[in-house]
């Protein structure tokens, strides 16, 4: 009896966190992003938005206890799971994966620690500085980092208003980005 309780439990918090799991997916996959504000459609540049809306998620959750704290830990181990499937669907092999796993880790928690400093600091500017320097550091000039940090703000504000009650039961909202 308390296996199947138990079970039930866990099959229903499996849906939510995958349900979660696709909403931050779908908002990191706006055409906006790849089509008017020139993110790089490759899988590098899908990366970057995904691991952008992964820390807006994260950075809703932070300072929330229980089980808020579960689902951030299990959506993050998701990412990477997923990240690490994207690269072996990209045919790199078993001896290559944990060496850019390591890599893209690393570069998944200093871009979270650089947009987390200007959010707290309310520096649009070091923002867009942050976003061009890392969604886009070959262009020089990326015009269309303003745009992409005034969405984060925005999505940002839109996230800490959303009652953790409908996080937790598998609902978040992401502004639509819009063409500018």
């Amino acid at each position: 009896m308390f296996q199947r309780l138990f079970g039930r439990e866990r099959n229903a918090n499996r849906a939510i966190t995958e349900a979660l799991y696709a909403q931050i997916v779908a908002a990191a996959r706006q055409i906006v992003f790849y089509s008017d504000w020139n993110v790089p459609d490759t899988p590098l540049g899908r990366f970057e938005m995904l691991s952008l809306h992964m820390f807006l998620f994260q950075h809703r959750l932070r300072g929330e206890e229980g089980v808020a704290l579960e689902v951030a830990q299990v959506l993050i181990d998701e990412f990477f799971l997923d990240v690490e499937h994207s690269l072996r669907e990209l045919g790199v092999g078993d001896v290559g994966v944990p060496k850019r796993m390591k890599r893209l880790a690393k570069m998944f928690y200093g871009r979270t620690a650089a947009y987390d400093d200007a959010l707290e600091r309310s520096d649009g500017d070091a923002l867009a500085a942050a976003l061009a320097r890392n969604v886009r550091p070959d262009a020089g000039a990326w015009p269309q980092a303003v745009p992409l940090a005034s969405y984060v703000i925005d999505a940002a504000r839109q996230l800490a208003a959303q009652p953790s009650e409908s996080i937790l039961s598998g609902t978040v909202v992401f502004p639509v980005a819009k063409a500018q």
